[in-house]
């Protein structure tokens, strides 16, 4: 399976972050999509499209390119962080790989991420917040305000989403990959230009940061068995040879993680929230394997020994904090 896959990601990945030759050929298409971006914009600030304002503060979690940048460890971060200063957050998320298709579902710790997604589940496990998905994020917010205290929201991957009015505007950055050929869909990585940086709030970077960005770092945490009955250190791994899987939107980082710490790594990407089987887990032999926390959510259910994933936490500056907590104090609490 994963052969037949990853030569059409290892493409893409060419196309949008090397000097590909087919990228002029597909400049026109992306002309269409910036036109049509530019379209919609304007009908959200004409009122011919609605934007709905909620009775409570909202700040987005977004990114501008396509694929993983480090979003979902920033809102466990942000959730964590707005508890400290007395706030009660919610989550709302599309709940991409489930099987919401219109109406809003609650996601508790042990939700079927085939049902709602793998993220939520991993959020509401982690931060312990009422969370929600729907493919409509005003729908999802109204049913939190509705069922539970919340006075402060969390929309992850939202930024594009532009009917949800928002107070802060957050941009994930991948720091070592910035922001490839510069191009937008499909000739390049972008969904917005990099020029919409200017009218967000604040910028994360994950691994390197430019000069008016915040650098989020990457804080490795016990190891944990599928089963999460045992727990130890990423170092024990150090050494031997592995099997890594990553089903995430950047796998190489998980697959360097891993190398800083001196683990020998059989790499196994899959595409980004990929329902797994028993099947793609077994590989012949006795190696440990290796995953993300986030696919930990999907695979525990398959029994499999031997087999841990590694949680990560994010460290952010308190230049970050501070600055947050001002934005917060200008829009007001609850």
């Amino acid at each position: 399976m994963t052969l037949n896959i990853m030569p059409l990601q290892f493409r893409i990945e060419a196309l949008w972050y090397g000097r590909h030759p087919l990228t002029p050929l597909l400049a026109p298409l992306s002309w269409l999509y910036l036109a049509a971006l530019a379209c919609r914009r304007f009908m959200y600030a004409a009122g011919i499209l609605p934007v709905t304002r909620l009775p409570v503060p909202v700040i987005v979690v977004g990114n501008l390119t396509v694929g993983g940048t480090g979003k979902t460890p920033l809102v466990i971060w942000l959730a964590r962080y707005l508890q400290t200063l007395a706030y009660k957050p919610a989550i709302v998320s599309r709940g991409y790989g489930g099987a919401s298709q219109s109406q809003a579902r609650r996601v508790k710790p042990g939700s079927d991420p085939a049902l709602v997604g793998d993220e939520p589940v991993l959020l509401a496990q982690r931060t312990g917040c009422p969370v929600a998905v729907a493919p409509d994020r005003v729908k999802a917010a109204q049913a939190l305000l509705r069922q539970t205290d919340c006075d402060i929201l969390l929309s992850d991957d939202g930024l594009q989403h532009s009917s949800l009015a928002r107070d802060v505007e957050i941009v994930v950055v991948d720091g070592m990959r910035r922001f490839g050929n510069g191009r937008c869909l499909p000739a390049g990585p972008l969904r917005e230009p990099a020029t919409r940086l200017d009218t967000v709030d604040l910028v994360v970077a994950g691994g390197r940061a430019a000069a008016d960005e915040y650098l989020m770092e990457y804080a490795g945490l016990p190891v944990k068995s599928l089963d999460g009955g045992e727990e130890t250190e990423l170092a024990g791994f150090a050494e031997q040879t592995v099997h890594a899987v990553a089903a995430i939107g950047n796998p190489g980082r998980f697959f360097s993680m891993l190398r800083r710490n001196g683990i020998d790594v059989e790499e196994h990407p899959f595409p980004d929230h990929h329902d797994f089987r028993r099947s793609d887990l077994e590989f012949g032999d006795n190696a440990a394997v290796l995953m993300t926390e986030k696919d930990a959510v999907k695979c525990r259910r398959f029994g499999l020994e031997n087999a841990w994933y590694v949680p990560v936490d994010v460290r952010l500056p308190e230049t970050f904090e501070r600055k947050l907590k001002d934005l917060l104090e200008e829009v007001g609490h609850g």
